[in-house]
């Protein structure tokens, strides 16, 4: 849920779609393409199985600068997770491509005889790429310990501190509901990240009808409790397996039941606090790669008074630039990075950063593109809350204005799923003229499902388009199936 991804997809017939080898798109009973393409995609959308669905639909040619379709497209749904791709485009506009978080290790203590007489303090901007998607954690803290021994140092007297004060206290998103809270596409927003603030549980059944599930964490250190109240249930019943933690608890609870027969799987856990989670990982690195650390690893807010100042800088860590942690963002559909991203918008002017001032800085880059406030309601910045709306009429705007800004257009396009190929398209579209063509982010929450980006037609036009569902009771894999067919059409196009 709010990842955006599917598995898999089921036709719906009959198949529309001049997307595939052997069709055309020649005029047929005297209509001109553009026409039969509206009266296709009418058929298409507005079936009666769809009585109860409210479709919004937008195809806009970029090269003609004209609208191929047209359905519902100024109502406000609720978009998922492309309302990634409207936070994208702000903090790329605000930030540039090339942008680069930064954490320091600092310390205001001497060293003397080979020990730092004093706390070392970790202090990050909001680099969320503290993962195995980029570079595994567990080399960068090596490195650092590397880099700490040249600059002489053995033992460390004091404490690992975690300065997260880039960032305000807020560790959710506005309107999460409370029951995503313990799974890890919920995980807690906070400016020191580790691992995606998440963990994987390794889950299977017990050896015998009755017995307790058997859970293991990894990695160390995440601070979560477990209460493991599930059990394994006779080899015919179904897996019911359910995760809550309430906020601001390290107590997970797990319950439900899971069949005798279930093969082991992995289930992502959000971890309580990321602050301690990131110092603890580090102390332990530290440790394990010759720097004995004597105090305990803490997180700043656990301090009354704050650690002395002035401080000196021992090492500087960068992240990947915006183009690589923009692609995961999108790619990987990662919430994380989208309230990362928000909140590094809200403290552009000095003060911490907060989804308040972040959607402010996201309306002023809208409102300089002529996007009107009334085109959208922002509350987070990944889609993951149901407070969230935009008008279909907004993503076009915002893909038209990537595409035609030289400074967007190479950057953001290479941030997006391809069709048949990777990431959350990977096995949509293929076989048909949109695979390894269409490039577009897609979205989910329950009853909301979105695609939106670029397609090339058969004539080498390129169209923009962004096809939202929301409010209906049939089966996802339907909806993908309707929204697959439109775009293969799109792509098997011939004027």
């Amino acid at each position: 849920m709010g990842t955006g991804c599917v598995t898999s997809v089921a036709r719906v017939e009959p198949d529309l779609a001049p997307g595939r080898e052997g069709t055309t798109g020649t005029n047929v009973e005297g209509l001109s393409a553009a026409v039969r393409l509206q009266r296709d995609f009418t058929d298409l959308f507005e079936a009666p199985q769809f009585d109860h669905t409210l479709w919004s639909v937008v195809v806009r040619s970029l090269d003609r600068q004209e609208d191929l379709y047209r359905l519902n497209p100024a109502k406000l749904v609720m978009p998922a997770s492309n309302m990634k791709a409207v936070t994208l485009a702000a903090t790329a506009e605000h930030l540039g491509w090339d942008y680069r978080y930064e954490t320091q290790l600092l310390t205001g203590a001497p060293i003397e005889d080979g020990t730092l007489r004093g706390d070392l303090i970790v202090r990050s901007n909001g680099d969320p790429s503290f993962n195995r998607l980029h570079t595994d954690p567990v080399e960068v803290f090596g490195d650092w310990a590397t880099e700490l021994r040249q600059l002489g140092i053995r033992n460390i007297e004091g404490r690992i501190i975690g300065d997260d004060n880039a960032f305000d206290e807020a560790t959710l998103g506005a309107g999460w509901a409370w029951d995503y809270l313990g799974y890890g596409y919920a995980a807690s927003i906070g400016s020191l990240q580790l691992y995606q603030n998440i963990v994987a549980l390794d889950i299977r059944p017990g050896a015998s009808v009755d017995d307790p599930i058997i859970v293991e964490v990894s990695p160390a250190h995440s601070g979560l409790e477990l209460d493991i109240r599930a059990r394994t249930g006779a080899a015919d019943t179904s897996a019911t397996l359910n995760l809550v933690r309430l906020p601001g608890q390290a107590v997970l609870e797990i319950t439900g039941s899971l069949p005798v027969t279930a093969e082991a799987f992995t289930q992502t856990a959000s971890v309580p606090n990321p602050t301690e989670f990131f110092v603890r990982s580090l102390r332990a690195a530290l440790s394990e790669n010759g720097i004995v650390v004597r105090g305990a690893a803490i997180d700043v807010d656990s301090l009354q008074d704050g650690y002395d100042e002035p401080l000196r800088q021992l090492l500087l860590h960068r992240s990947p630039p915006l183009t690589e942690t923009g692609r995961v963002l999108m790619k990987v559909s990662q919430n994380l990075y989208a309230e990362t991203f928000l909140k590094t918008l809200g403290g552009l002017n000095g003060g911490r950063g907060n989804v308040a001032d972040g959607r402010e800085a996201v309306q002023a880059v809208l409102s300089s593109w002529g996007i009107s406030p009334e085109a959208y309601v922002q509350y987070d910045g990944s889609g993951l809350s149901r407070y969230n709306y935009v008008t279909t009429d907004l993503l076009i705007a915002i893909l038209e204005r990537m595409h035609r800004d030289p400074t967007h257009t190479a950057a953001f396009k290479a941030t997006l799923p391809i069709a048949g190929r990777d990431a959350s398209l990977e096995r949509r579209m293929k076989g048909s003229f949109a695979e390894n063509n269409a490039r577009a982010k897609t979205g989910s929450i329950s009853n909301v499902r979105a695609l939106s980006g670029y397609v090339t037609t058969r004539d080498d036009e390129l169209l923009a388009f962004s096809i939202v569902a929301n409010h209906f009771h049939l089966p996802q894999s339907t909806i993908d199936a309707v929204t697959d067919n439109a775009v293969e059409y799109l792509a098997g196009f011939r004027r």
